[in-house]
């Protein structure tokens, strides 16, 4: 990993970005508000130990970042593997998770680990566990709990050392009470637990991002680094932030393209509402470029509402 300086607080990367087949948004994590802290010692506490992790967050709000951070503090030598829950085929889920040997079916005329056997020795990342199958919760559980998968069409099961690290953005908790999760799948997980703030919740860390945004996305486009004046910098933390750092980073981006000086200006983030620092930004080029007619109209407007 590596530092970098954004509003004097130090930014956590990782190297070999443009090789990283991550979004440029999962590759950076600061620690700056005091829940991000709290966050990043209980991660520290917890990436050496061999217990699984449950990250609970928020979409967007950069769950599997915190899985690598794991993977990367723990003394586990195999490869991280990142899997979408979402996206694994019903039909095929228990081949793409535990492999299959040769000859299991039509065109497979070699054997394949899954995704659990190329974990070995590592960490199998499962975004969004909640939507596996249950009859797949009850076979994970299985593999994880006795160290060995059996392939589809295999006589025999293979051992396998794999941590898991599992993300969620809803309670699964409310999943189990109604029978859409495996309860003990769901205590097997709650060993660790991790809880990742809404990008809301820790507005010490928003300033940071969109500097680290900025920056990368003004390398990638070969264009000159823009500041964020202090208006913008007033909308960014008021700002609730529904789609987390996802949209944070879109809105740097958007913001970079259309902003034509050395400074990016609340009008340039396009923000669905306008805050108070925008008012204010507003305001105040009215009071100090605006005509005399403008002026003296918003004036009035200050004068009729100190006497309602």
């Amino acid at each position: 990993m590596s530092l970098h300086e954004t509003f004097g607080q130090p930014l956590l990367t990782f190297p070999d970005a443009e090789k990283s087949p991550l979004s440029i948004r999962a590759k950076a994590l600061v620690f700056v508000d005091p829940r991000s802290r709290q966050l990043r010692e209980d991660l520290q506490s917890l990436a050496p130990r061999a217990l699984p992790v449950l990250i609970r967050g928020e979409t967007g709000s950069g769950k599997e970042l915190l899985a690598r951070h794991i993977h990367r503090g723990s003394d586990r030598s195999g490869l991280f593997v990142s899997v979408n829950c979402g996206a694994i085929s019903p039909t095929y889920a228990d081949a793409e998770l535990f492999g299959y040997a040769a000859g299991s079916h039509s065109g497979a005329a070699s054997s394949r680990a899954g995704w659990f056997g190329s974990a070995n020795g590592g960490t199998l990342y499962l975004d969004e566990i909640g939507d596996l199958p249950l009859p797949i919760q009850i076979k994970l559980l299985a593999a994880l709990e006795n160290h060995e998968v059996t392939r589809v069409g295999a006589h025999q099961p293979s051992p396998v050392d794999v941590r898991l690290v599992a993300a969620t953005s809803i309670d699964l908790a409310q999943a189990v009470a109604v029978g859409k999760f495996h309860e003990r799948l769901f205590h097997y997980l709650s060993e660790g637990q991790l809880e990742l703030p809404a990008l809301r919740e820790r507005v010490g860390d928003i300033l940071s991002l969109a500097e680290y945004f900025l920056g990368i996305y003004s390398q990638r486009l070969d264009l000159p680094v823009p500041l964020i004046s202090e208006d913008a910098q007033r909308v960014l933390e008021q700002h609730s932030w529904p789609g987390n750092t996802r949209e944070l980073e879109n809105v740097i981006h958007f913001a970079l393209l259309v902003s034509s000086g050395d400074e990016i200006l609340p009008e340039h983030l396009n923000l669905p509402v306008a805050s108070v620092a925008q008012i204010e930004h507003q305001v105040r080029q009215i009071l100090s470029s605006g005509s005399e007619v403008e002026r003296a109209a918003l004036t009035r407007l200050f004068q009729g509402l100190g006497s309602v």
